[in-house]
């Protein structure tokens, strides 16, 4: 963009852009249907509407840093250094456009008035709801030589706009703090929550210096990012840890009908494919139209070069889309003027005309760059025929396996305990180490609703290992044949047979492992199901208090299960009857009765549901952990050793 350019648009950025489509009704007695809940997610969520706006100006060409604060009291300060809000008066409201930003929903400079051509968050809805949910908010724009400040509480105005003072800076300062009679849970923020969205957006917006600081007392810290590389430098990171089959990412940009769209991509040694997303910022978890248009693209493109230079031969089938993308880590991201979000949790893009679009863009750079680097072009191909290879002999065992034991939910595993209900919403299946904890757990448990699947030793870890090979183990069919949803390309969620799979194993370091290879499998391969929400880990009791043969209470493990241990024994001191510690190593330790009152009862239990916030973090630390590398491995180790606890 042209200084001449960017001078005139930073002119032409006035009142007369921002437009008024409705008032504030609501926003405080439906907040949920503005930020999604008034839980934690949403919480954090107020963050990300007002940083969405200083990363519209960034997107502009306008703003080039960003400064994020968690104020001592746990508001929130956002500093850009953009054209400013506009100060002048605003033709429908007769109010200055600031105030009309702040206290009026979806009044903004994004939506069609010239303001910004590509945006993110609520498309103008963000400030106003921010406003609306907080007891207090502030703002400070630099703007014309002049600091323009106006205070707002719950959403109302307190005094009109007042120049506070001259300043040779542009930009905008805006201070809020959440109102704890909307956000009833916590109002509370987690630093490591905001710091990885604040360098995800540091990935996306190549060139932007933008920082996250925590004032709290004791928490004090800053981080600042700043990625010449964009999503280039976002594929490096994820990879960082693995072994890759060619040192640098290959990275294409290109633009048509005013749609943007960046590709960044990089095959590694290993099976697993991570494809990223993203549209106007946000994560689109559930892919969409850019996607499909990169995976057509992708296939197309490796299987004309693999024809062309005879690395395929004449009778060798097609490679499929499975296999070029073995092992390939990519970050796709597209900026649309007026993009469509659908599906179920709105993170899927709609808009059909960017798969043409992605499709077009990504193919001649994608086949350019093949061209003029035979040798990588050679590895990529050579990576999805051995991909192709795994592929046909994992469908052999399959066919095998099916014959032998059979895959289908008719021929369920004999191991399997099954309940008698068969709605999965309120069925569970608990995944069990070994045969003396399946035994309690089959004879405790409520049958109408809780199936047992006991599991021998360690299962295979996947992180290594072919898909040929993991079909070929006994314990990993006989969970994918359980849960019913088949696996692979087949993985269907909707036919779970159970919305909750817990994961049940000793507290010790055995169970600690067993639980890693369980989460590795999962995450890799039933991803769908932990996205879901369905997977869960029990809390068994690690300690018992007992007064003479009678356990008088349960201590959980936890950050406090010390101290919780020491109140327990003062409080059953008194008498002749000293309390005893009682401290279970295995489930196998409990009979049938406590195994279902401390750790599967509904009423008493205590599960930890298992999430992925952050997927490229999560792709990130099961390679380190669970791949073939020990560099990286022993080196997170030496880093947290000092937080393990031993098991002697």
């Amino acid at each position: 963009m042209t200084e001449d350019i960017k001078n005139q648009q930073a002119q032409d950025y006035d009142a007369s852009q921002i437009q008024v489509l409705e008032g504030l009704e609501a926003v405080r007695m439906r907040p949920g249907m503005y930020i999604g809940s008034t839980a934690k997610e949403g919480l954090h969520h107020l963050v990300w509407e007002i940083v969405d706006n200083s990363i519209d100006e960034a997107l502009a060409g306008f703003a080039s840093h960003i400064e994020v604060f968690i104020e001592p009291d746990d508001s929130i300060t956002v500093v850009d250094d953009g054209r400013g809000i506009p100060v002048d008066i605003q033709e429908k409201t007769g109010r200055p456009a600031v105030e009309t930003v702040f206290t009026v929903l979806h009044a903004g400079g994004k939506f069609g008035g010239g303001g910004y051509k590509v945006s993110g968050g609520l498309h103008g809805v963000g400030s106003s709801v921010v406003n609306a949910l907080s007891t207090q908010l502030d703002v400070r724009v630099h703007k014309n030589g002049k600091i323009h400040y106006q205070e707002y509480r719950r959403g109302h105005v307190v005094a009109d706009l007042e120049v506070i003072g001259d300043t040779d800076k542009t930009g905008t300062i805006v201070h809020f703090t959440p109102d704890p009679e909307i956000f009833t849970e916590t109002t509370t923020f987690d630093f490591d929550k905001l710091n990885k969205r604040i360098q995800e957006l540091a990935f996306l917006n190549r060139g932007l210096q933008i920082s996250i600081t925590d004032k709290r007392e004791g928490l004090e810290q800053t981080k600042h990012y700043y990625y010449e590389g964009g999503i280039a430098s976002y594929v490096e990171y994820i990879n960082e840890n693995k072994d890759v089959i060619f040192d640098t990412p290959i990275y294409t940009d290109g633009e048509m009908d005013d749609i943007t769209v960046e590709v960044a991509m990089q095959y590694t040694t290993g099976y697993h494919e991570n494809v990223m997303s993203f549209a106007n910022n946000i994560h689109t978890h559930e892919g969409g139209t850019h996607e499909q248009g990169f995976r057509t693209a992708l296939t197309r493109v490796i299987n004309d070069y693999a024809r062309k230079n005879k690395l395929l031969k004449d009778n060798e089938d097609n490679l499929t889309g499975e296999d070029v993308r073995e092992g390939l880590t990519a970050v796709i991201s597209v900026k649309h003027p007026n993009p469509q979000f659908e599906g179920q949790t709105k993170t899927k893009l709609g808009n059909s005309e960017v798969v043409k679009i992605t499709n077009r863009l990504f193919s001649e750079a994608f086949s350019d760059f093949l061209m003029e680097n035979p040798q990588i072009a050679k590895r990529i191909v050579e990576k999805g025929i051995l991909a192709a290879k795994a592929r046909v002999a994992a469908k052999r065992a399959r066919e095998v396996t099916r014959k032998k034991s059979g895959l289908e939910i008719s021929n369920l595993p004999g191991k399997l305990a099954d309940c008698s209900s068969n709605n999965p919403a309120e069925t569970e299946l608990f995944i069990v180490e070994g045969d003396s904890a399946g035994g309690s757990a089959k004879s405790g448990r409520d049958r109408e609703f809780q199936a047992i699947l006991p599991i021998r030793g360690k299962i295979l870890n996947v992180e290594k290992a072919s898909m040929d090979k993991i079909l070929a183990n006994e314990e990993i069919r006989s969970l994918f044949t359980a849960m019913g949803t088949g696996f692979g390309a087949e993985f269907d969620v909707s036919k779970a047979r159970y919305q909750k799979l817990v994961i049940m194993t000793d507290a010790d370091v055995d169970g600690a492992h067993i639980r890693t290879l369980l989460l590795t499998l999962i995450y890799r391969y039933m991803k769908p199901v932990l996205e879901a929400g369905y997977v869960y880990i029990a809390q068994p009791p690690i300690y018992g208090v007992k007064v003479g043969s009678e356990i008088k209470e349960y201590i959980q493990p936890g950050a406090n299960q010390e101290k919780q241990l020491q109140e327990a024994l003062a409080r059953y001191s008194e008498g002749r009857s000293k309390p005893t510690i009682q401290r279970y190593k295995g489930l196998g330790e409990m009979d049938d009765h406590q195994l279902w009152e401390t750790t599967m009862n509904p009423e008493h239990r205590l599960m930890a549901r298992v999430s992925v916030d952050d997927a490229a973090e999560a792709d990130k630390i099961f390679d380190m952990l669970m791949g073939d590398r020990v560099e990286p491995r022993r080196e997170f180790i030496e880093e947290n050793a000092v937080y393990s606890t031993l098991d002697v």
